[in-house]
């Protein structure tokens, strides 16, 4: 992921690092299912929230069934047993077990990830931690 919006607010506000493509290098495509995958000690460093959002390929949100269009680190999200996280990018429902970290795509077409990490710890502002690469699930 690459920073963006860096002259919006402050970086010790908030920090923007911003995806279109997946781990290989290709662009986050609809019709593929993807994880955003966290180990525990790579969880979001932020001292206030963080938000990830799902923006279409006109930088607009996503219409999809379930009006979701971003997760956030206030949300009830389920993490695994080892503490980690899961973020499933797709397009359709996952499986129920699944449905509480499902940030919808769109119907068709690329998309971009943006995950705002508001009052970021040192770690994400020194340029020590970055956000795990999305793979295709």
């Amino acid at each position: 992921m690459a920073y963006v919006g860096l002259g919006a607010n402050p970086p010790e506000d908030v920090l923007y690092p911003v995806t279109a493509v997946d781990a290989r290098g290709k662009a986050l495509r609809s019709d593929e299912d993807y994880v955003l995958h966290f180990d525990k000690d790579q969880l979001p460093p932020a001292n206030a929230f963080w938000s990830l959002i799902l923006y279409d390929a006109r930088q607009g949100l996503a219409d999809n069934p379930i009006d979701r269009y971003a997760l956030r680190s206030t949300d009830p999200l389920v993490y695994n047993a080892d503490g980690s996280l899961d973020i499933y990018i797709q397009r359709d429902p996952p499986r129920k077990a699944r449905q509480a970290n499902w940030l919808p795509a769109p119907q068709q077409g690329d998309f971009m990830l943006n995950l705002r990490l508001y009052w970021p710890r040192d770690i994400a502002l020194d340029g020590n931690w970055a956000p795990p690469a999305v793979r295709e699930d």
